[in-house]
Parts: structure tokens; C-alpha cells; sequence
């Protein structure tokens, strides 16, 4: 089973290195891999460093762009693995997290896609907000597409899909600032649906106050409620139980984010 593995990148230096080794140490399980890493045009170091691995990266492209979803879809329209997912520059997998989705896409050829347990973590690498990747892992025994309408549970650096079904649903929308991901993934629903990776985190996601989800959390949730209410209908019950999710879960948010634990 070969993979494709997308980073989109400008100016995220700092983190950039961790991204890179993680990806490219998942050949040590005997991964067939295709890397693609796109830079928008940095002016930091982080062309730098991506020449350092430039002899374990399968295509590197440096140009300016219109943000990281242009970036995405560039390198979806490049991809030729049969399993798909883009790692974000400061994100970072588990050791044989690939191994582990091949065993479950391999054994489920129905599904469109999987997905993981996924840590968060600080700028430090040390696991934070404990409490929320909990409450996120309890939907997963519940895991249905009318589950996910109501509540996005699944964290986009552990979630992978068939290229076939990419190709049939489209990319993701430029559009949209920060709920792009679940905007996605409801649309793959309906191309087989989703299997869950089974045991402990495959990937983390780190959260800085310079991320999307520290800035525009706000807009994120507005976002996903939108896409909800599009893909299960304006007046579903799933679309109301997420407009309550939504207010609850901003509220937390908010008043986290005036403490200095925010994500």
C-alpha cells in the first residue's frame, strides 16, 4: 500500500524539522512513501531546512501560494498513493502510525477513510488539554456519520482517506478559513464512511497561539455548524445538537483562551 503524505508550509520554521523527521521515519516500517512538501515562498529558515532532507522528500515545491487549503489541493492533485493524508508543518505522527492505517485500510477496503487517537501538545512537545482529547475519544465507540454531523471528534493529523475517494468528492474548499478539514471528511462520509484506529495516538497536534485554531476558534465552529447544516439539512436534529455543541464548546474555549490555555 503506497501513501502520500502532504506538508504546506510558509514561514513555519520553527517547528518544521519535527514535522519532517516524523514523516520520513515511517519508511523504517517498510512504508512505500510519497512526501510532498510545499513551501509558499518562507523567508525564515525554513527552505533551509527542508534541503537538509531534500534526498528523503519525493517533490519539493517553493512558490508563493494563496494560503495552506491551495497548498493541500496542489499536492492532492499531485498524489499517487492509494492512501492520502497532509501533516500540518507544526504537527507530527507517532512511529509506525502509517503501519497501523494500512493494517486497518487493508483489513476495511469498504471505507473511505480511518482515523486515530490524537495527542495535543504545547509549543514544547509536553501533552496538554488532557480533558478534551478525552471527550473527543468518547464519540469514538459512537463513531456514525450522523455522530460526526453533531460533533467533529476526529482530529484532522489522524485521519487518512483513499485517494479514490478524494478524487470523487473534490478537494477541499478554498473557501472556507479554519473548518475546512470537517468539511471534508463529511463529504468522504458518503463514500464509505470512516473505521476507527484502534489503541493509543498516532499523531500529535500542537497548538501555539500563532495557529489557526488559537486565532479563529471562533470562526472555526461557526464554520463546522455551517457544513453540518449543509450536508445533514438546515432544521435536521443533528443540525441543532451542533448549534448547542457549538455555543458550549466556544464558551469553553473562550474562557480558556483568557486563562492562557486557549487552543
Amino acid at each position: 500500500m503506497k501513501f502520500t503524505i502532504i506538508t504546506a508550509n510558509k514561514n513555519g520554521g520553527r517547528f518544521l524539522e519535527k514535522t519532517l523527521l516524523s514523516v520520513i521515519a515511517q519508511r523504517e516500517s517498510g512504508i512505500d512513501l510519497e512526501y510532498i512538501v510545499l513551501d509558499g515562498g518562507s523567508t525564515d529558515d525554513s527552505l533551509r531546512i527542508i534541503g537538509r532532507y531534500e534526498r528523503d522528500i519525493s517533490r519539493i515545491i517553493s512558490e508563493p501560494d494563496s494560503g495552506p487549503v491551495a497548498a493541500i489541493n496542489r499536492g492532492l492533485g499531485l498524489a499517487s498513493g492509494e492512501v492520502v493524508a497532509w501533516l500540518n508543518a507544526d504537527d507530527c505522527y507517532h512511529e509506525e502510525a502509517l503501519a497501523k492505517v494500512a493494517a486497518v485500510m487493508t483489513a476495511n477496503p469498504d471505507r473511505a477513510f480511518c482515523f486515530g487517537a490524537c495527542r495535543i501538545i504545547d509549543e514544547e512537545g509536553r501533552e496538554i488539554r488532557k480533558g478534551i482529547t478525552r471527550f473527543k475519544e468518547a464519540f469514538f465507540p459512537l463513531s456514525t456519520r450522523f455522530t460526526f454531523q453533531c460533533l467533529n471528534y476526529i482530529s484532522q493529523p489522524a485521519m487518512f482517506f483513499r485517494r479514490s475517494a478524494q478524487v470523487a468528492v473534490g478537494g477541499l474548499q478554498e473557501n472556507m478559513v479554519a473548518a475546512w478539514d470537517y468539511e471534508f471528511m463529511l463529504r468522504l462520509w458518503h463514500r464509505g464512511g470512516a473505521v476507527r484506529i484502534p489503541g493509543g495516538p498516532i499523531a500529535d497536534f500542537r497548538w501555539h497561539r500563532n495557529s489557526i485554531s488559537a486565532r479563529k476558534f471562533d470562526l472555526q465552529f461557526k464554520e463546522e455548524l455551517q457544513a453540518a447544516a449543509r450536508d445533514a439539512g438546515r432544521m435536521a436534529l443533528q443540525t441543532w445538537i451542533h448549534r448547542g455543541v457549538r455555543w458550549g464548546i466556544v464558551g469553553i474555549y473562550t474562557l480558556m483562551s483568557t486563562v492562557g490555555k486557549g487552543k
